[in-house]
């Protein structure tokens, strides 16, 4: 009986293990394909976004405040693939965003939480339009697709 024991756990291990490198190998993978952030070290969560069109166009940080700095009009959208709101919030203002042709960047805060103190960033998901190196309006919070259209409109589109 003890013997049965010990081969059942040593069955459990094995298997315990060969997931780990599965898992271990599957992000590698995804590393190698998508992988905009610049390190290897990412978080799981962002790591599962990776192929996914709704989070691409990232900018990372030092891009981030070169760009607000040089006073080029920009959108960015502040989110945590960890955020259920983000989760919500992606799925149609990404798509709404190509749609109206609004170059939105991505900033993953799960990943660069610390990065932009200066922007004041405190909640996810947050959009904010940055016009002569200043931020001109911010949303957020979850909003409706209406709203995003209309900020878009108001502050995004007028000014191309």
């Amino acid at each position: 009986m003890q013997k049965k024991m010990l081969i059942i756990i040593g069955v459990i291990v094995v298997l315990f293990f060969a997931l780990y490198f599965v898992i271990d190998y599957k992000n590698d993978k995804a590393l190698e394909a998508n992988n905009p952030y610049g390190t290897t070290d990412l978080e799981q969560a962002t790591i599962d976004q990776l192929k996914d069109p709704n989070y691409d166009n990232q900018i990372l940080p030092k891009d981030l405040i070169a760009e607000v700095e040089s006073g080029k009009p920009m959108t960015v959208y502040y989110y945590s693939p960890t955020c259920v709101y983000c989760q919500k919030t992606t799925p149609y203002l990404a798509p709404l965003a190509k749609k109206m042709n609004v170059d939105m960047k991505k900033l993953n805060l799960l990943e660069f939480s610390t990065a932009v103190p200066q922007f004041g960033i405190k909640s996810t998901p947050t959009l904010v339009y940055y016009e002569d190196g200043k931020e001109v309006r911010r949303l957020e919070g979850q909003k409706t697709e209406e709203e995003y259209k209309a900020f878009f409109e108001e502050y995004v589109l007028k000014n191309k």
